[in-house]
């Protein structure tokens, strides 16, 4: 699978939190059973995963996970 490691919340690079930032077409078929596991592997504060390949209403469709459960989002697509 593809992912970035990401600083967010960071004026300047490494000081921001690490975020895994999971994309590719395989996301929109992988099941939460398949995305909390990744999430604990990863063990940061935060995982997203990218889920739509194409922009939807000016936006992507993302689910974001933290090694313990999957977060509510704005424009979270329900599954």
């Amino acid at each position: 699978m593809d992912f970035y490691i990401v600083d967010v919340f960071a004026g300047t690079k490494y000081t921001g939190n690490q975020l895994a930032v999971f994309m590719g077409s395989e996301m929109a078929n992988l099941s939460d059973d398949e995305m909390l596991p990744i999430a604990r592997e990863m063990n940061y504060s935060e995982i997203t995963f990218i889920i739509s390949p194409e922009q939807r209403n000016s936006g992507y469709d993302v689910r974001i996970f933290t090694p313990a459960k999957e977060l509510p989002f704005a424009r979270h697509t329900q599954h």
